[in-house]
């Protein structure tokens, strides 16, 4: 995939209905690599893969064409990425249409995404817990909070948190020693903003720093994709934001493991977990 296949990238994605703005085809190209399709000059399949440190990688925005679909071409794209990432422990989110492929091309589930979407209601911010404070993210924060989120998800995170902190806007939870113990991202994303990732040590400190960011967003349109077991239900519904999806999550190799002392509530998106 080149800049030049932004716009027939973007036209695809549309096709199949999801709500990717060229924007978000540029920030998924500058963080990873990919391949197109090309039919008489023609883009009709995209894909793309991340990587997360030498050991694990990430892979999406497999689209065909409607029109061009039942001719192998997702089995080929798949075929090309998974040769580039090679022995890496490999994740994705699939969809109904799509899981079978990944099965038999290795792929195991091992949980769902649930994603959330709607219009923010209004609601008082939660405080947080005794003991802790908020805070707007700084620049300074960046190594502290790869460290927070690398443990979280049980692969490396530098490159795709330090871009998030650079373009979006974070806030930190942290203890009264100055120490930050989370910590939640927003940013704009389809036809509005996405709160991800979302780390904290319990569902307190994550109840507080998602109420925090999305009041920031009261009357707009927000989406978030959280993780398994997240205990954040009530405080979802309250906000407005409607369980519309569960994508399965797969991998490929072995499964990161993450340290239990601290945990993601939220993935930064469907493509960079």
């Amino acid at each position: 995939m080149l800049e030049s296949d932004f716009p027939a990238a973007h036209g695809l994605s549309q096709a199949v209905h999801w709500r990717h703005r060229p924007e978000d085809w540029q920030l998924l190209h500058h963080l990873g690599s990919g391949f197109v399709a090309e039919c008489d000059g023609s883009v009709i399949g995209t894909a793309l893969w991340w990587p997360h440190g030498n050991d694990h990688a990430s892979l999406g925005m497999v689209i065909v064409s409607p029109e061009a679909q039942g001719r192998g071409i997702g089995g080929e794209l798949m075929n090309r990425l998974l040769e580039a990432i090679g022995e890496r422990n490999t994740l994705l989110h699939a969809t109904p249409a799509g899981q079978p492929l990944y099965e038999r091309l290795g792929f195991e589930a091992i949980g769902k995404v649930h994603q959330h979407q709607g219009t923010v209601a209004p609601r008082a911010p939660v405080a947080p817990p005794p003991g802790t404070r908020l805070r707007a993210a700084e620049a300074g924060d960046g190594a502290t909070l790869v460290a927070l989120a690398s443990r979280a998800a049980g692969m490396a995170r530098a490159r795709v948190v330090n871009e998030l902190l650079r373009t979006a806007e974070g806030v930190v939870i942290e203890d009264d020693n100055g120490n930050p113990v989370g910590f939640g991202i927003l940013r704009s994303f389809g036809q509005g903003d996405i709160i991800g990732p979302v780390v904290a040590p319990d569902a307190e400190h994550a109840r507080a720093l998602l109420s925090h960011l999305a009041a920031t967003r009261t009357g707009s349109f927000v989406r978030i994709d959280m993780c398994d077991e997240h205990g954040l239900d009530s405080l979802l519904s309250e906000l407005g934001l409607a369980h519309v999806d569960t994508p399965v999550a797969m991998v490929r190799g072995e499964a990161p493991q993450a340290d239990p002392g601290i945990h993601q509530f939220a993935i930064a998106s469907q493509a960079f977990f």
